[in-house]
């Protein structure tokens, strides 16, 4: 019977450790104001283990989308993009909560045309 639970935890481990690497994203947009002239340009990042959540400000169309949200991984960077209809010309300015679930860990997060560094606690 022992050698069986050994077995049985050796192969789960040999199957854990075969991990596919993924990005995941969730995102909450939550309409400021109906123009964007009190944008504020800071970028906060939370980090945690069940991944980094990152906290600005974003002008988008007025009737924007979350669903239209893009992540991908490169690397070690994972890249963000709010896609933007170019017919849209209505805009707002969204306070954004944007969560991300990688593996494995990356260095830096681009979002749309902006790189910042990612430093975890546990470097």
């Amino acid at each position: 019977m022992k050698k069986i639970v050994i077995s049985c935890l050796t192969l789960l481990t040999l199957f854990a450790c075969d991990r596919q690497p993924y990005v995941e994203h969730k995102v909450k947009l939550e309409k400021k104001a109906d123009d964007c002239t009190g944008l504020i340009p800071s970028f906060r990042l939370d980090s945690n283990f069940g991944g980094e959540r990152y906290e600005f400000q974003k002008c988008l169309p007025a009737d924007y989308d979350k669903a239209a949200i893009i992540s991908e991984r490169h690397g070690d960077t994972v890249l963000v993009r709010f896609p933007v209809a170019a017919s849209a010309s209505k805009t707002a300015l969204y306070q954004v909560t944007l969560d991300i679930d990688s593996y494995p860990k990356y260095s830096f997060v681009t979002v749309d045309d902006d790189t910042y560094v990612v430093m975890s606690s546990d470097k």
